[in-house]
């Protein structure tokens, strides 16, 4: 129910209770009884062990798993050694540590939304005024509530004067709102137009009320969207359900791989069990890229450094790859593209043209300005060139004004001290001020144009009306003053005497301005390929004048408010969803509609927001990113980043990080997956050949970890390509292997298989040196060494599509230097005795090694061909 209708009286009817008195002591019982405390429910929270379980049932995990099982039975039954289960053991372990420290829920967002109800507030029970805890409040009771409280549960307003209410944590509206007791307010109405309403958990900026509570809990506007939070699920990112398809895959290959040799080994080949068990280990360590999801992690981890470096910080590791796949970014008007202060843009000094407010002042414009600021009660406040505003937005963008002209406001009232004021009251819509003047005193009343009690002459008032529309086409907020001289101090300062017969002064036009960087900024974003809209609380006007000036609102594309879009089915928001770039006086509802509408049409949603209202939608976007300065502690903990200078294009950068970072894990997979697809299929045809196995299973081990790991870790610091913010983002549903990544990887595959086969046949198979013969094991290790040495020289391939000669060995020294370590690695391994013994590697003579190291450079050579055909190619 909205209560916004009924009469006071029908109202007081419907809850039971009286207006002198309020409610009674066994009323109130049994109320709590019906209706419950004013508190929100909390979502259910995931215990630790559901969370280690969810972990346990993936692919990969199950797949290291059983690697694990059938090491241990060896190590007991064989006596084959504990090393291998420990390390696969340490895998698995690692990778848990990692997801579960990434993954959070909204527990945090409800408790930030709990503590947002105030303490303590005055009721009336019983005919006696008392203070009672807000949990305890119920429908019915009678509150009063004053500047400065914040109000404890959704209350119809009885009466009230001069009460203006900050309600932008629940409807983005920028400026505080005058309530009136007695508006009238049709059913459909937004949140932001119920003036005879107010709302838990928003803050009474001005004046006092009494008011009669009418829901509580989980039923108020804040309750909905706590309930809102808690039934809205985090959708899992891009990379992780293509990374989680890619696990399916590799498993799958390793599962076929496994039963084909089984099956071989045993009915062709006559193999024992064990020796089979000892292939299928092999197998899955070769098909499970063990270091990929620490690798990944980490370029992840270090784009969210570099994050923070640009006034970002990430609360959920995987959104900075998810945020490089943004294809629409939902953004907020207020303090995100805009800088959430009022400027005066124009001014009119009656019998004077209108002047743009950077323009040089005549008389009449600084008489218009001062009058302006006498009938303020702003304040601006510098201290070590910080600016401390104190007061009203508008009368804020007043003093602004008038400082930058030269005066203070200080000075001013000095020289004209006031001596009387009748407060701004929502009835009137006016403000009156008196002050002594050298000739005796001045009253000045300033407020909405349509309110200022001036008698126009028709030839003035035509020229009035066409300013006045004038500024307002340019969604400006017009405030218009007008005064009137007295010899004497007057002695009616009643309202109805002072605010008559007034002559017209003149008129500001004010708007909260567009960040500088923010066109620019939209602009990058749509060479991108990114659309951005704006969803704002704001009245239509004001926020279609902003998004055509920075670029958001162009040719083709609609505006559209709250009440229209409650108008439209499901099926027709997402049908005509890429219609619309603006979203006027919406709901929280409505954003989550809107997000979810383009998430239907297969778009990666960033959508940003600062107040309560935006924190659902922020956590059924893909990548939610709340404001650090005037966000509430609700929608940061809602969010998966926080813009810490609350800027548009901030997002923007932290789109092109993203793409960084998702770039480097493409490379870490092609890196990894091209050296993994190869070992299956080098074990593969080596058995069926009958040649036996070419590397045993501690040796893909130890090749996964030295020559993919430890390099791989340094392609988390590759640097962008000039053109990562000119290619289109990468859809929602293509592939891991999408934009030639999967011809790249079977192609290296083939080339890894065909250089470790070839060396493997000739160390088993041909004597190239008398001292040491052609046999199994050295076979064994002329596989070993080449497959180790060409993983580590293809991480030069995987860098860029540019020749490693133009981008330069050095240009990533970390890499380099631990690529060169590897290779050292890995030869110290098949040198020395002991080392080489416990691997099941044996001498080999110079002429092996050079020929090995031939071969093992042979992928680089090839793919820089290939680089060099290309772009003679795309020359041509």
């Amino acid at each position: 129910m909205l209560w916004v209708k009924e009469s006071i009286e029908q109202l007081l009817s419907k809850l039971h209770t009286n207006l002198d008195t309020g409610l009674t002591k066994e009323q109130v019982k049994e109320k709590h009884a019906e209706f419950g405390t004013n508190e929100f429910e909390e979502g259910k929270k995931e215990s630790l062990l559901q969370k280690i379980g969810h972990h346990l049932i993936e692919i990969t995990t199950i797949v290291l798993l059983f690697a694990a099982a059938i090491s241990a039975y060896l190590a007991i039954t064989t006596g084959y050694g504990w090393a291998k289960v420990v390390v696969i053991l340490g895998i698995v372990v690692l990778n848990m540590v990692l997801g579960i420290y990434q993954e959070n829920s909204a527990e945090k967002a409800l408790a930030a939304l709990q503590s947002m109800n105030a303490h303590l507030t005055t009721v009336v029970r019983d005919g006696v005024r008392m203070q009672v805890d807000a949990t305890e409040l119920v429908p019915g009771d009678i509150i009063e509530i004053v500047a400065g409280d914040m109000i404890p549960a959704d209350a119809r307003i009885i009466s009230s004067s001069s009460l203006q209410v900050e309600e932008s944590a629940l409807t983005g509206e920028s400026v505080p709102v005058e309530k009136d007791a007695n508006a009238v307010v049709s059913e459909k109405a937004p949140i932001g137009d119920r003036l005879n309403m107010l709302y838990s958990g928003c803050l009474v900026t001005n004046g006092r009320a009494t008011a009669v509570v009418v829901e509580i809990g989980m039923e108020t506007e804040m309750g909905k969207i706590a309930g809102l939070l808690n039934s809205t699920s985090k959708l899992m990112t891009p990379l992780q359900l293509r990374l989680k398809e890619l696990a399916k895959r590799l498993s799958i290959v390793a599962l076929l791989a496994g039963i084909l040799i089984f099956i071989i080994d045993v009915y062709v080949y006559g193999e024992t069990i064990i020796e089979t068990l000892m292939i299928a280990i092999s197998l899955a360590v070769a098909a499970v890229p063990e270091t990929l999801p620490v690798i990944v992690t980490l370029t992840l981890a270090y784009g969210v450094q570099n994050m923070v470096r640009k006034n970002t910080i990430i609360r959920r590791i995987p959104a900075v790859e998810t945020i490089g796949n943004t294809s629409v970014i939902c953004s907020d008007k207020t303090g995100t593209l805009t800088q959430n202060k009022m400027i005066i843009q124009q001014i009119w000094a009656a019998d004077h043209a209108p002047l743009k407010a950077t323009a040089e002042f005549d008389t009449a414009e600084n008489n218009v300005l001062e009058m302006l600021s006498l009938a303020s009660n702003a304040t601006i406040d510098i201290t070590d060139g910080e600016e401390t505003i104190i007061g009203d937005p508008t009368e804020s963008a007043i003093i602004r004004l008038l400082e930058e002209k030269g005066t203070t406001k200080k000075a001013l009232e000095a020289k004209y001290p006031r001596v009387f004021e009748l407060p701004f009251d929502s009835d009137r819509k006016l403000m009156t001020t008196i002050h002594q003047v050298e000739d005796g005193f001045l009253s000045i009343t300033k407020g909405a144009f349509d309110r200022i009690p001036v008698d126009f002459s028709e030839e003035f008032l035509a020229e009035a009306e066409r300013v006045h529309d004038s500024f307002a086409e340019d969604a400006l907020r017009v405030l218009v003053v007008a005064y009137k001289k007295y010899p004497e101090m007057p002695t009616d300062l009643s309202s109805e005497a002072l605010e008559k017969d007034l002559t017209f002064a003149g008129m500001v036009g004010m708007i909260d301005p567009p960040r500088p960087e923010s066109k620019s900024a939209v602009l990058a974003a749509k060479k991108a390929g990114i659309k951005t809209v704006m969803i704002t609380g704001d009245h239509i006007v004001t926020a279609s004048a902003i998004a055509k000036e920075i670029g958001i609102l162009t040719d083709g594309d609609k505006a559209i408010t709250g009440a229209e879009l409650a108008e439209m089915s499901e099926a027709d928001l997402e049908k005509n969803i890429r219609d619309y770039a603006v979203y006027a006086r919406v709901s929280p509802e409505d954003k989550i509609r809107i997000v979810k509408a383009w998430q239907k049409n297969g778009e990666i949603v960033t959508m940003t927001g600062d107040g309560v209202n935006d924190a659902p939608a922020l956590k059924a976007a893909d990548v939610g990113a709340a404001m650090g300065i005037t966000g509430t502690d609700v929608s940061k903990n809602a969010a998966d980043m926080v813009i810490t200078d609350d800027n548009f294009a901030t997002i923007v950068d932290a789109v092109k990080e993203g793409r960084t970072a998702y770039e480097n894990i493409r490379k870490t997979i092609y890196f990894l997956l091209s050296t993994n697809f190869s070992q299956i299929f080098i074990m593969l045809i080596a058995i069926i050949l009958g040649w036996g196995a070419p590397v045993v299973a501690v040796q893909l081990l130890l090749i996964n970890v030295v020559s993919d790991g430890i390099p791989g870790f340094f392609l988390s610091r590759e640097k962008a390509d000039d053109s990562i913010m000119e290619r289109k983002p990468i859809p929602k549903n293509a592939g891991i292997f999408a934009n030639g990544l999967g011809k790249k990887m079977a192609t290296q595959a083939v080339v890894f298989t065909i250089v470790t086969l070839a060396g493997f046949y000739i160390g088993q198979f041909v004597t190239i040196n008398n001292s040491i013969g052609a046999s199994y094991e050295v076979g064994m290790t002329m596989a070993f060494v080449i497959l180790a040495w060409s993983s580590v020289a293809h991480i030069f391939n995987v860098r860029s599509d540019k020749s490693i000669f133009t981008i330069g060995f050095l240009s990533n020294r970390g890499l380099f230097f631990s690529a060169i370590c590897s290779m050292l690695i890995i030869l110290g391994l098949a040198i020395i005795p002991p080392l080489a013994n416990m691997f099941f590697l044996v001498e080999m003579s110079l002429t092996h090694w050079i020929l090995a190291f031939i071969l093992s450079m042979f992928p680089l050579l090839f793919v820089e061909i290939q680089k060099l055909i290309q772009r003679k190619r795309a020359k041509a």
